[in-house]
Order: structure tokens, then sequence, then C-alpha cells
């Protein structure tokens, strides 16, 4: 499927395979795509991942999708930004099922990104959910019993600190680390592309056989999408050095001499990505910083 083809019904249960359904969440946005995919994981005992924003529409449409023979057992979190775990709460009250996840919304935060946020810089993107809290935290390779089925956690901080994707045999419910829809999105101080790139690289080494994603169609060519993911981040690395040969700048300044297609309104988004790079390239001492570490520092190449 053509992921621009993908727009299924709000609120319907659609099976994505034995023992996988699927539930799209009401909540469609330029950021979001269609909205919050929500995937239920096993037989008689469903383990929920992502249960999405707060939407009691979208609760009654994961309850209902339980029948008299199902018990909800596990809630499991990728990351928590708001369109995937406030309703993790909700359905855990409903439910007595536990929340699992690496940790709040602080954990796994690099030291680049906490220097940003000590700078005063605010959280950007999609929102954070700052009252998260999981019920049980659960480590980089912890082999977990999600439902009726058997999945091994990776932490893969990049998009956000406490990211994580969930292997079930040869698939991958890969959060918002990778989607098929659109470049994933990397906002400091919530997202840290160096983490970014090595959590990618992780990734590709379990050569998924498909991935499921927070946000649009099914990835069924998932090695190759995060080969293109890597690709287009150097290839951005390349336009960012090579405008800063000619002078140094900040990372508004570059995002509009960059993102000429880009609309107005995106270009605080795009900031945001450039910044990024700025921050990952300083740290491959490759650039210096003049200033506290936020989107108004100047940046310059090292030996400029």
């Amino acid at each position: 499927m053509e992921q621009q083809d993908f727009n299924p019904n709000i609120g319907t249960v659609v099976a994505l395979q034995e023992g996988l359904r699927r539930i799209l969440a009401p909540n469609p946005s330029p950021m979001t795509f269609r909205g919050t995919n929500t995937y239920l994981l096993g037989h008689r005992e469903i383990a929920v991942i992502d249960p999405g924003p707060a939407s009691y529409a979208h609760l009654d449409a994961i309850l209902a999708a339980c029948g008299h023979d199902q018990t909800i057992t596990q809630i499991l979190v990728t990351h928590s930004h708001v369109d995937h775990s406030p309703l993790a709460a909700l359905l855990s009250k409903e439910t007595s099922a536990p929340i699992l996840a690496f940790g709040p919304s602080n954990a796994g935060q690099s030291a680049a990104m906490k220097a940003c946020l000590a700078s005063g810089m605010a959280s950007g993107g999609e929102g954070i959910d700052v009252d998260f809290q999981p019920d049980v935290l659960i480590l980089d390779q912890s082999q977990i019993q999600a439902g009726d089925q058997r999945i091994k956690a990776h932490h893969t901080p990049g998009h956000m600190g406490n990211h994580m994707c969930f292997a079930w045999d040869d698939v991958v419910f890969c959060g918002d680390l990778v989607m098929g829809w659109a470049s994933s999105l990397v906002s400091p101080p919530d997202g840290d592309l160096t983490d970014f790139m090595i959590s990618c690289e992780k990734l590709k080494a379990l050569r998924p056989r498909i991935m499921h994603a927070g946000h649009g169609a099914p990835i069924t060519n998932p090695v190759e999408r995060i080969e293109w993911l890597i690709a287009h981040r150097k290839s951005r690395e390349t336009q960012i050095l090579a405008a800063l040969s000619e002078d140094a700048s900040t990372a508004r300044a570059l995002a509009e001499a960059i993102y000429t297609e880009t609309p107005a309104a995106l270009i605080s988004a795009a900031t945001r990505n450039v910044f990024a790079h700025l921050i990952d390239l300083e740290g491959r001492k490759l650039v210096s910083r003049d200033g506290i570490p936020n989107e108004n520092a100047r940046f310059s190449l090292v030996g400029n």
C-alpha cells in the first residue's frame, strides 16, 4: 500500500495478521498524518501498544475490540508524546493492566538535550505528556510477556529520550523512530539526532520483515526505509555544512536558506530540525557554537 492511500476508518478494528490488530485514533493532523495507530497484540490476553491521545471515543473503541473472552493484560508505550501515551492511564484504570515503558518523559535524555533544557529552550514538536508515569520500567533488551505473546524491548532514543521499539518475532513496532509517510521528527530538546542515528542503525540490524509505525501504513521494506532515512539525514547535514562554509549562521537562517519549498508555517519545525543537526555536528567537533544552546546561537565551521 502506498502511504498516501492509507486512510482507514477511525475507531475501526483492522486485522493485520494472526494475533495482531490495529485501531486508528481520532487525532489526524499535519504531525500525526491520519492519526495514531494503536496495536492490539495477542489472542485471549491482549497487550495494547501505544493507546494514544486522551480520547474517550478511542478508549471505547479499544475496549470494544476486546471480546468477552479477551482481557487486556499489559499496556506498552513506545514514548510519551501526547499523541501516544495519555490514554494509558485511563485504559489502565479501566482494565487494571499495568503500563510498561522505558520511563517517564525525562528518561533517557542525552547530556546535550539536558543542556538545551537548562538554557531555557522549550519543548517543541508534538508535545510532551508531562504526567506520564509507567507502572513498570523496562530496560533495553528486556524480554516481555506481552499479552499471550513474547516481545523484546529495544531502547531507541532520538525522536524522544524514552523511545522504545518492540520486536515480535520478525515484526517491529517502531513508534515514531521510523515512519513510511514522512521523515521522522527530531526536535530538541526532546529529540537528539546523535541518538537518532545510532538507533536507526540498531533498528536496521534487527532486519525486520515488517514494521508497524506510530502513524501511517505498515512499512513493508524496513531496511530500505531505514537506509533512506539515514541517507536523508546525511544529505541534510551536507547542506548545512555547505551553508556554514560561506558564513556563520543560526538554525533559523539556515532553515530558511535550505528549506526553500517549505511553507512558512512549518519553518519553525524545520529550524528545530536544523538545530538538531547543529548540536550533533558540535558533538562531533565539526562546528562550534557562539551562545547558549538554542535556535538563536550562531554556529561556525571548526577552523573557519
